[in-house]
């Protein structure tokens, strides 16, 4: 317990007339109550209130304290007023994925920016998952499930894993029949991270892996869609990443009846307790505008 709070306790009590009504009146324990006034008493050094059968009493120590707390008290709820209404500035770290953040979280920090002038953001967009609070950053995008389970998420879609491949290059080469058949196709691999070029497919309930010998590895998501749209392979990529390219036709889907399992989407806080109102303001923003996307909740 603070020191400003057992100032409030102690003004409830002179205001109530009792430690229980006082108790009632703050929704505390009357034990709590006590031992916050006893509390205070010791720090003093002397009684502030002298309890009698009927009533308490305060002592000319506690009269002189509570004058004092009353405009300590007002000062302190006058100054958190001000600063809550107070417009927003400083600036705001958000971090995303490279074309998710490009696409669909730029235009939402452009809204931002036009709501309130005096706010300076940076945008990190990063296909490796940031720790939130070794690099300072207020506000994150994350797709798929979540590491660390101590970060606050809030799911505003989901996306899928997809198989495409031009029109050109089916034309050339044929469409896979099952998962099996990849391994005979030319593959485009995203390698984001050192690791053994293969994909991971669930189907009829069970995992099946596919290990590959790519003609082309890269470690950059617009690269894998350059490749892919010129006819260079099969590409696994997220739904969103490719939602304009399906529906233009320039790229198409492959063995579209894979089991292909939900990814949310989720804004993620360190804390929602006591969060900065300039990450309340983006996160709200951000909710309503995500939320609408129709790449984010497309099948």
């Amino acid at each position: 317990m603070d020191r400003l709070d057992e100032l409030e306790i102690f003004i409830a009590i002179l205001d109530s007339g009792s430690l229980v009504a006082a108790s009632r009146k703050l929704r505390r324990s009357p034990p709590a109550i006590t031992r916050a006034l006893g509390t205070l008493e010791e720090r003093i050094g002397t009684r502030l209130i002298e309890r009698t059968t009927r009533h308490l009493v305060a002592t000319e120590a506690g009269l002189h304290l509570a004058q004092q707390a009353r405009r300590l008290l007002a000062d302190y709820e006058q100054t958190v007023q001000e600063d809550a209404s107070a417009p927003l500035r400083g600036t705001l770290k958000v971090t995303a994925p490279v074309v998710f953040g490009r696409r669909h979280v730029a235009p939402i920090v452009n809204s931002y920016l036009d709501q309130y002038p005096e706010m300076r953001v940076e945008l990190i967009t990063n296909d490796r998952n940031l720790d939130l609070i070794e690099e300072g950053i207020d506000v994150g995008v994350r797709i798929g499930s979540l590491a660390d389970t101590s970060m606050v998420a809030r799911r505003v879609g989901q996306v899928q894993s997809v198989l495409v491949a031009s029109p050109d290059y089916i034309e050339r080469r044929g469409e896979p029949k099952s998962i099996a058949d990849i391994a005979h196709h030319d593959v485009i691999f995203t390698a984001i991270r050192e690791k053994a070029p293969e994909w991971r497919f669930r189907h009829n309930g069970r995992e099946q892996i596919v290990a590959l010998t790519p003609r082309l590895i890269v470690n950059e998501i617009d690269a894998v869609l350059l490749a892919a749209k010129a006819g260079r392979g099969l590409a696994r990529v997220l739904s969103y990443q490719v939602a304009d390219e399906l529906q233009a036709g320039t790229l198409l889907r492959v063995l579209p009846k894979l089991d292909a399992p939900d990814l949310p989407v989720q804004l993620i806080v360190p804390s929602a307790r006591l969060m900065a109102p300039k990450s309340r303001a983006f996160l709200d923003l951000a909710i309503d505008k995500l939320s609408k996307l129709n790449v984010l909740h497309a099948r």
